[in-house]
């Protein structure tokens, strides 16, 4: 892989990495690699999403969902609407509070679509720890609201609000939260960690990981020498404080992962841990620190179980194109355009292919769900009643 980097991002890096191994000398040596991930992509100033680089879309890292097309932002509006409504009916504000946003473009595509839809939002909230993606943002939702005279009401908050009412949205965010790795050796479980040696951030095995710490998954069965996974106890804290702070409506995130019997297969021999830059894909997670963003899959069944300990009602979980074709994603492309014409018709059918397709992004990535008092503003009314979440639950 040939990526020329200009002088400036090799010395970003290089200042990063000696950070990171100052951090290494004072903790003896060894590092957790959660403290790793959270200096590669939050120390301030240098990590990937709190320094100024160009993340998403075609001339950055990756491409998601939202970049590919306004159908994604679209079909969540047919499973957020109900609850919407039921909101607006309760004389309840109507607001919908997003997780990192990106670009921005999922915001967009939501309002664009509930204003065509006639249905005027109180307010769209947005958290986002990285301040380019914050200036994008507000540049793309700010022209949006002005052009289309959308009067809905829009923030950056730097915290979750408490007892919140309404739609929690959270895409591809799940993914970014620091994880531990732990490698099964002569029989035990340990941490793995981040050494430096001859210059070079190295993996080394730590100390024993408590009993209580791992995965039922991982003491039922057997795992080869050198097993190398990963445990989330951030992101199921994290999803914790959402659902303690949800006080009644939905919270919806996509993403890619498995639940924890596909996770934690025994032919799953490295993990899922992946850097990305520039469009490629590196399995080296110490490759180009502060400049590569590094990213693990998600474990469902301990997210859905975090969320059911703060009394959600319901959670459910399916691939991503069940999600977006129950949430009916096609009938939203034929109002954009006709099948007859291809040249408007393509584009349209290149995105949903990509979107829906199991080669692509249709079953790697997942819609995850959980509602609490619904039965409050929806009279009669479950999770699984609404669009994109009626199908089979792989939960």
């Amino acid at each position: 892989m040939d990526i020329t980097l200009t002088s400036l991002e090799t010395e970003h890096s290089a200042l990063l990495k000696a950070k990171i191994a100052e951090q290494i000398a004072s903790e003896g040596g060894w590092l957790p690699f959660s403290r790793y991930m959270e200096m590669a992509l939050y120390e301030p100033g240098m990590g990937y999403y709190s320094a100024g680089a160009h993340k998403l879309g075609s001339g950055g890292d990756f491409t998601t969902a939202p970049e590919l097309s306004s159908l994604f932002g679209s079909a969540i509006c047919s499973t957020l609407l109900p609850v919407l409504e039921g909101l607006q009916e309760k004389g309840l504000p109507t607001q919908i509070l997003e997780f990192g946003a990106g670009t921005g473009k999922l915001a967009a595509s939501i309002l664009s679509r509930l204003k065509d839809l006639g249905f005027n939002l109180d307010r769209y909230d947005i958290i986002e720890i990285s301040p380019d993606l914050a200036q994008r943002q507000q540049e793309r939702i700010g022209g949006l609201v002005k052009n289309l005279h959308i009067s809905t009401e829009c923030n950056w908050l730097s915290k979750l609000p408490t007892d919140f009412k309404g739609i929690i949205l959270a895409n591809e965010v799940i993914d970014a939260i620091p994880c531990d790795v732990i490698i099964y050796q002569n029989g035990f479980w340990y941490s793995y960690g981040v050494a430096l040696e001859h210059d070079q951030l190295i993996w080394k095995s730590g100390s024993p990981v408590a009993q209580d710490l791992i995965p039922e998954s991982l003491l039922t069965r057997n795992f080869s020498e050198g097993y190398v996974t990963e445990l989330h106890a951030p992101a199921n804290a994290w999803m914790r404080q959402v659902a303690k702070q949800l006080h009644t409506g939905l919270f919806l995130t996509l993403d890619y992962g498995f639940p924890e019997n596909e996770y934690y297969h025994p032919q799953r021999l490295e993990g899922t841990l992946m850097a990305h830059h520039r469009h490629h894909a590196i399995q080296d997670p110490f490759h180009l620190p502060g400049l590569c963003d590094v990213t693990t899959h998600v474990e469902w069944s301990q997210i859905a179980r975090s969320a059911l300990a703060e009394d959600a009602d319901d959670v459910y979980l399916t691939n991503q194109a069940a999600y977006l074709l129950d949430a009916g994603i096609g009938d939203i492309a034929l109002e954009l355009g006709d099948p007859s014409d291809p040249e408007t018709f393509l584009p349209i059918s290149n995105s949903l292919q990509k979107l829906l397709s199991e080669a692509e992004m249709g079953e790697l990535f997942k819609a995850f769900a959980f509602s609490k008092r619904l039965e409050d503003i929806l009279p009669g009314y479950t999770l699984e009643d609404l669009p994109g979440l009626r199908g089979r639950n792989r939960l």
